[in-house]
């Protein structure tokens, strides 16, 4: 059974434009020890995702519909109160984007530690959750006495790590990790990375990574699911997704993976911007970026479905992978593709 199963969940934000459908119809599941990753560009609706499996979501945010079930139980259906209380952190954790933002500026770091351990279990003593918190800031290569000093003291890199002992602390049965390596250094981010790895090991934990960065998850992650105008476009085995992807989307996005094996290597971006989702419209939403959009993936939004690969996909072209593949990985393609968006718009169509 799935620790974790979201099925057809619809997260909206009132705004004075409109309802954003910043997630809009996601399907995705989580078994136990499993990591997976949830990447695409900044708005693709990964954030929404995880603050919608724990009940975190700003005041104008709402779930629509759809469910997210742990261990059976919907939590949607649940209180408020239960949420707080039997959910969070003690069996799904988050490790926020901004480390620094995440701890309270006026206790040490240590202290919220301690307190988190001891809110979730009534038979903790304060000595043993301080031991807790000491063993864990070692487990991730930092002086056991730092839990005494203040978030402030902390470089960026120690921020964060504090922030993934302070998600472990209650040895929650699933984390999600957002962005956890943002605006650190490349040697600190695979350090962490590499921490993260060891402790779900340690701790048997499963994780949701969430980044817009191909290379974190092809590092860490069992399981990929790319997100696109708040849908799920792609998902699969993380080695299928990075080697052979189906959906352009996921194409392009691998186009700027840089990769060190390869002789020689030219990074190609995605032209245009993402959706609106205020008012979507019809036909799949990376058309009006897309290169082998055809007059149907204007027309008829795709349905998901599975190939022999095990990949599911979002894409009315998605059995043409091979020829696709060749296509994305020329930088004339997205090109031309660019230069004919802006015709249209020039003689009033489509995206007008």
């Amino acid at each position: 059974m799935n620790l974790i199963e979201i099925d057809n969940l619809k997260t909206y934000y009132r705004t004075e434009a409109g309802d954003v459908a910043a997630a809009d119809g996601v399907s995705l599941s989580v078994s136990p020890n499993e990591t997976l990753g949830l990447v695409g560009e900044s708005g693709s609706g990964k954030t929404t995702v995880a603050k919608s499996i724990i009940r975190l979501l700003p005041d104008n945010g709402d779930i629509v519909s759809g469910t997210v079930k742990y261990n059976g139980d919907d939590i949607t259906e649940m209180s408020m109160k239960d949420v707080q209380r039997k959910i969070r952190w003690k069996e799904i954790s988050m490790i926020p984007q901004n480390a620094m933002n995440g701890f309270d500026p006026v206790h040490t770091v240590g202290a919220q530690i301690i307190e988190a351990i001891r809110a979730h279990e009534d038979d903790t003593t304060k000595a043993n959750a301080r031991s807790r918190a000491k063993e864990l800031f070692e487990d991730l290569g930092l002086d056991a006495e730092r839990i005494d000093d203040y978030p402030h003291q902390f470089s960026g890199g120690m921020a964060q790590r504090a922030m993934v002992a302070l998600a472990l602390a209650v040895n929650p049965a699933v984390v999600l990790a957002d962005e956890p390596t943002t605006a650190l250094d490349v040697v600190i981010q695979d350090r962490i990375l590499e921490s993260i790895s060891e402790l779900q090991d340690e701790y048997d934990t499963a994780m949701i990574m969430i980044t817009h960065d191909m290379s974190v998850v092809s590092e860490t992650c069992d399981t990929i699911a790319v997100m696109y105008g708040g849908r799920v476009v792609e998902v699969g085995d993380a080695d299928t997704i990075i080697k052979n992807p189906r959906h352009p989307y996921t194409l392009g996005l691998r186009n700027a993976f840089p990769d060190i094996t390869a002789d020689s290597q030219e990074l190609i971006s995605i032209p245009g911007t993402p959706p609106n989702l205020v008012d979507p419209g019809e036909g799949c939403r990376f058309a009006p970026r897309c290169p082998f959009a055809e007059e149907r993936c204007w027309e008829e939004t795709p349905q998901p479905e599975e190939y022999d690969d095990g990949l599911v996909v979002e894409c009315h072209r998605a059995d043409e992978a091979e020829m696709l593949r060749e296509e994305a990985s020329k930088r004339d393609t997205w090109k031309q593709a660019a230069e004919e968006r802006e015709q249209a718009v020039t003689d009033g169509g489509p995206d007008e």
